[in-house]
Order: C-alpha cells, then structure tokens, then sequence
C-alpha cells in the first residue's frame, strides 16, 4: 500500500474499534516520510519517536538538494501548524550565500556553520541549562555548533571559551558556571584533558567532545578521543570527534529524561 492508503486503513481500524489510539500512535510515529526526487527521504515523524526532529545535513550535498529538502521541510511544519526551527549543519559560508538567494528568511550561524528557519516566536524554554566550555579558542567552531543546536532545540545554553588546562586558573575563576549547569558539554583537541578535570568538579553529567585540533600527534582528534575515553573522572559520555551537533542532542535527551522523571513523581 501507499503512505496515504497505509494512514486510512490505521484511522478506518481506530473508527471501527479494531485499533486503540495508543496502538495506532505507535505505529503513526515510525509512518511518515517523504521522497525528495531521488536524492532524499524526509523524516517527518522523527520528532515523534526521538523527541527532535530531523535535522539537514550539509557536508557533500549541493546547494540545490538543501534548498528543496528545506523547503519540503517547511511546508509539512506550516501544514502541521508547527513552530520550530528547521536546521542544516556544516553549512560553509559561500553555500549559505546560495542558500538565502532562494530562502530569504534563513538564519546563519557562522561560528557553528548552522543554517536555520526559526520562526519569529521562537525562544527557547525547556527546563534545564547546558553550559558548553572549550579548551581553547580553537574549538569554539565544534561548541557553537553544539551551543546553537541546543538553543534551536528549545535549550537554555550558556558559553564559556578558552579555559583549557595550560592555564587552569582560567577555569577555577568561573566554577560558577560549572555549578550552575544540568548538563555541561566540553570540547577539547589537543590532548583532550579538560573533561577529566571537568568531571572531577561536577554532579552533572559531561559529554566530552574532542576535536581535530593540535600538531601531528593528535592525529586529528584520535588522541583526544582516547584521552577521553581513559578518563579517570566518572560520569563522562564520549561522543565522535568534532561533533557538536550529536553532543547537543544527547544533552538534550538527558533534560528531556529528567523532565518526564519529574512528572510522574
């Protein structure tokens, strides 16, 4: 059967009696998809089952394959009557250009390399606050782009750069900021040591990010990624190199977590 032949039988089997709504829910959220041509699939109900909806992503597609899933994208929400961003990463600069020729109301997020449709009344404000802290100024490119998923994912975010262990005074002068935080996202190349330390100070949990930066024997993140993942300090997630963005979303679910924790008691 067809998408739209598959939703009449499950809504004829709810009038009927045969199917409970909570049955037909299930098997609502994993329906929904919509082919772009022949490069795309648009997982529309994605927010359904994972609490996020699908985000674009932007490395290796043409400027032309963002411009139509964007718009595909936009058009379900203002069918649905839905309201929040709809998001592309790793977005350089001369694609956005392209991008907001034929979108003129795409928002750019240079640090993060984020492109985004946010609608006029969007604020973010779900309960919980991620802090997102970077070893060096180096790494800020993979916390913004962490930062501003957060943010366009409904999130409270606060920053802090630059607080590596070279000079770790830098960061026992703004603990504040660390106690403050529900969730704290830390992203480190080099050796990949500030998470440790991090960990060691907080009741929170830590995703540590490691980036591609740093001399020869990093070997583009690999070395941070291991130091992370030997971290003596406990309660720490490691999430791949460079990705901010994945890093986000796993804050995002643990807030979520905590929430529905908190309405059933």
């Amino acid at each position: 059967m067809t998408q739209p032949e598959n939703l009449k039988s499950i809504l004829q089997q709810v009038a009927q009696g045969k199917l409970n709504p909570d049955t037909a829910f299930n098997q609502l959220k994993n329906f929904s998809f919509e082919s772009i041509e022949e490069f795309a699939k648009i997982d529309h109900h994605r927010s359904l089952r994972t609490g996020f909806p699908e985000v674009i992503w932007g490395a290796n597609k043409t400027p032309e394959q963002i411009i139509k899933i964007f718009q595909a994208m936009y058009r379900k929400n203002q069918e649905a009557g839905l309201h929040f961003p709809i998001m592309a990463t790793l977005i350089e600069a001369d694609v956005f250009v392209k991008l907001k020729a034929v979108i003129p109301d795409l928002k750019y997020y240079p640090q993060g390399r984020i492109a985004a449709i946010v609608p006029d009344d969007f604020t973010p404000t779900k309960p919980g606050l991620i802090n997102v802290i970077t070893a060096g100024t180096s790494d800020i490119p993979v916390a913004d782009e962490a930062a501003v998923t957060a943010e366009l994912c409904g999130f409270q975010v606060t920053r802090l750069w630059d607080v590596g262990v070279a000079g770790i005074h830098r960061l026992l002068n703004n603990l504040h900021y660390l106690h403050e935080a529900d969730v704290l996202i830390v992203v480190a190349g080099m050796e990949g040591a500030l998470p440790s330390v991090v960990g060691g100070l907080v009741d929170c949990p830590v995703i540590a990010v490691p980036t591609s930066v740093g001399y020869g024997a990093s070997l583009n993140g690999i070395s941070a990624l291991l130091t992370m993942l030997n971290s003596c300090a406990t309660g720490i997630g490691v999430m791949n190199i460079d990705n901010g963005f994945g890093a986000a979303i796993l804050a995002g679910k643990m807030l979520r977590t905590a929430e529905k924790l908190n309405s059933k008691n």
